[in-house]
């Protein structure tokens, strides 16, 4: 017994001072901060270029944003194999190219930069280019031209012009003149938008972008409408009409043309995996002073691709969640149905936020039991008795999301954001436990998982623990290490020092 607590000691401290040595360096080497505290949020964002061969040679061009909007690119990575690269001036701009002689499979290509805005700007001066009216069909042309005559009746300038016409367009029974040049087209509302501006004369051009949400994966560009009042150049959101450059848009392309050009290749796809870290205001001028040789990426998260880096930053913090149920369960002694249970629910509240995920949780717990017990008195066999539950908790939560967003209730529809299998799993257990050991038990195990996932939550969506979790994430082993030594805990449990108080007062 003492040699196996030894053993284990000695395995905990090396693997704590190992986290801890870790930790050290990345602080003193490479100047992370260890605490957050004057930071700059900084966005990973990853292009991927996906494409299947034709016939002949292969071309890639991608055009590279430029910084609009007082964003500041920290540092850049292109992954090009078998490919010749190269990135070039050209119209103002850069653009990166990819070519190769032939190619017999499909293929991904991957460019990847790190950047945050260092100001507030609006979008510099652009050339303005006069307008050519669209070629149009007969039809076509008559309702171009009654709908630029209604539209400049009700407007006072190309800037009003441009506002009505988004909201035009975007109304759910919009005119018949409008109806039918979106049926007629079959593009983008925001193609029809810049045909009409042209045949009234009114420069317009799209301003292309991604809209920055943290953890988003498989994102295709967004597009702004920009028009020229004659004085200055405005941007308009093509759904809402709203003005003005949104603070969660990242610009990529200004102006007409292609962002991505793939010769000898088909069915081509540009998509986006983006990643949102704060880093402190030191680091994030270290880089831009080092970009060429600055060694953010060694032992950290942030070699990895971006999409993984997303999945990485909710799946680091579930040993802290673990941590939470071992200390709750070894030493303080709170009972808990399972042990993944209250960790997995914990993950879910921080989509959901909390009371909105407890609500959620109670409904489907407290319906799924009531129908359980229905299912009881059929005699199943477990599978498809469990399988039936599983089958159940589905359609409430499909039940509850449609009937929220009848109702308006968005946050509700973050239902999905729950494990079905433990929701399925937790609800056949409680009926069990119900049936063997009575509704007390039930309460006691229900309500200690909720009172144990409430509190991983609360310690999961500090903001200290996951910087460091992610910046750090060698400190898992440490973590790890320390729950080791509470794992050969063998004392008195807070909970049974309560319950054995009045032994204590009567020596």
């Amino acid at each position: 017994m003492i040699a196996s607590r030894a053993k284990v000691g000695i395995v905990a401290g090396a693997m704590i001072l190992f986290g801890l040595a870790l930790t050290a360096y990345k602080v003193v080497r490479l100047d992370l901060p260890l605490w957050p505290g004057e930071s700059r949020e900084v966005w990973t964002i990853e292009s991927k270029i996906s494409f299947k061969p034709s016939d002949g040679p292969v071309d890639v061009e991608l055009k590279l944003p430029t910084g609009l909007g007082g964003w500041v690119t920290l540092e850049e990575h292109f992954a090009s194999s078998g490919f010749g690269f190269s990135v070039v001036e050209e119209g103002g701009g850069k653009v990166a190219r990819w070519s190769r002689q032939s190619l017999e499979h499909p293929t991904t290509l991957y460019y990847k930069q790190q950047a945050y805005r260092a100001r507030r700007d609006s979008l510099p001066d652009f050339p303005v280019r006069e307008a050519e009216p669209p070629l149009l069909e007969a039809d076509q042309q008559a309702a171009m031209e009654r709908l630029v005559m209604d539209l400049r009746d009700r407007s006072s300038g190309p800037a009003t012009f441009a506002a009505l016409l988004v909201q035009e367009l975007a109304r759910p029974e919009p005119s018949q003149d409008a109806e039918f040049l979106l049926g007629t087209y079959r593009e983008t509302p925001l193609r029809v938008m810049l045909d009409v501006l042209a045949y009234a004369g009114i420069p317009a051009h799209s301003v292309r972008g991604i809209q920055l949400q943290d953890g988003r994966r498989r994102q295709t560009l967004s597009a702004l409408l920009e028009i020229h009042d004659g004085n200055a150049w405005q941007l308009l959101d093509p759904a809402t009409a709203g003005s003005g450059l949104p603070d969660n848009f990242f610009v990529w392309q200004r102006g007409d043309g292609a962002a991505l050009r793939v010769m000898g290749g088909r069915d081509s796809r540009l998509e986006f995996a983006l990643v949102r870290n704060s880093l402190s205001a030191k680091t994030v001028v270290s880089m831009e002073q080092r970009s060429d040789d600055f060694a953010l990426l060694d032992f950290s998260i942030y070699a990895l691709p971006v999409e993984q880096q997303g999945i990485f930053k909710g799946i680091l913090l579930l040993p802290v969640a673990a941590f939470v149920v071992v200390v709750m369960r070894i030493l303080v002694g709170i009972k808990t149905s399972g042990t993944f249970m209250p960790i997995l629910i914990a993950l879910a509240f921080l989509q959901t936020t909390l009371w909105v995920g407890l609500a959620i949780f109670l409904t489907l717990v407290s319906v799924g039991l009531w129908i359980r017990s229905w299912l009881s008195h059929l005699n199943l066999l477990l599978v498809a008795r469990v399988s039936a539950v599983v089958i159940v908790v589905i359609l409430l939560m499909a039940v509850l999301a449609l009937i929220s967003y009848k109702l308006g209730l968005d946050q509700a529809l973050t239902v999905t954001f729950f494990p079905t299998i433990i929701l399925a799993w937790t609800i056949e257990r409680m009926s069990i436990l119900w049936e063997e050991e009575g509704g007390r038990e039930v309460m006691v195990q229900g309500g200690g998982s909720l009172l144990v996932a409430v509190m991983a939550y609360l310690v999961m969506s500090m903001r200290v623990v996951e910087h460091l979790t992610f910046n750090f994430p060698e400190l898992l082993v440490s973590l790890l290490g320390v729950i080791l030594l509470i794992g050969k805990y063998t004392g008195y449990r807070l909970s049974e020092l309560y319950r054995f108080r009045d032994m204590a007062n009567m020596k």
